[in-house]
């Protein structure tokens, strides 16, 4: 890690869960005359890059916003491109994440991937299952108003089964039925290449998440720009709708 960077980091004020929308690979491949896919491979070294420093300064979970519910508008050859890459990386990277004891997990519907591609991820999922070190969750195939739709209607089958009364559903129900619900809501959202919206990611969990958004493409995005992001956290009020307190240097 870069020391002058590390010095400004408060270490014990660490977020514990950083997720991240990682947009801008076509459009960094575009600016340099490349095929889109090349922009999605270099990508990965800022996956691999950024994975590495979050388990180095104490994050424990790293939700990457890979394949949205909505990626399946793309041309069929990217996509098609897209799960090979995928699976290729999962295969030469999860022993590496193993001994690192990283633990890989995936929300999202896994039902409409690649039967191949699936198989392997979840290959990866068991083998990682029982490490202690970074959770590196993978949102595929992700849908956040999806995800809440499908959380209402398990809630409403247990109302009509007569199993839960209406009066008692409230916000820690709802979150118990999401994909998210053995891991803390972010601490801090980054987005990469300069937009400035959601894009149906996490909307229940990032109700007081800090945001922070960079002009950055994705593939640019690394461990200086990580440390410049945590710090920028570090340097906000977290009030919570309350009276809140500045993390002090």
């Amino acid at each position: 890690m870069q020391e002058p960077i590390k010095e400004k980091v408060l270490m014990d004020h660490i977020p514990k869960h950083i997720a991240i929308i990682m947009d801008g690979n076509g459009r960094w491949a575009k600016a340099r005359s490349l095929p889109r896919i090349s922009g999605h491979k270099e990508g990965i070294n800022s996956v691999r890059e950024i994975t590495r420093v979050c388990g180095e300064i104490g994050v424990r979970h790293l939700t990457l916003y890979t394949f949205s519910t909505e990626n399946w508008k793309r041309p069929s050859s990217e996509v098609s491109a897209l799960m090979h890459l995928l699976l290729k990386t999962i295969k030469e990277e999860i022993e590496e994440l193993h001994r690192e004891e990283v633990r890989f997990t995936i929300i999202g519907d896994l039902d409409t991937i690649p039967s191949r591609t699936a198989k392997g991820l979840m290959e990866g999922v068991k083998m990682t299952e029982k490490n202690t070190g970074l959770n590196l969750n993978l949102a595929l195939n992700y849908g956040s108003r999806q995800e809440i739709i499908k959380a209402i209607k398990n809630l409403a089958l247990k109302v009509q089964s007569g199993d839960l009364n209406p009066a008692n559903i409230d916000i820690n129900l709802l979150s118990d039925c999401l994909y998210t619900r053995d891991i803390p809501d972010p601490d801090l959202l980054i987005r990469t290449s300069g937009e400035c919206r959601l894009s149906n990611f996490l909307l229940w969990q990032i109700a007081y998440t800090e945001i922070f958004m960079t002009e950055l493409f994705w593939p640019e995005f690394r461990e200086k720009q990580l440390m410049d992001a945590i710090l920028d956290f570090q340097s906000r009020e977290r009030r919570f709708g309350n009276v809140g307190q500045k993390i002090q240097n």
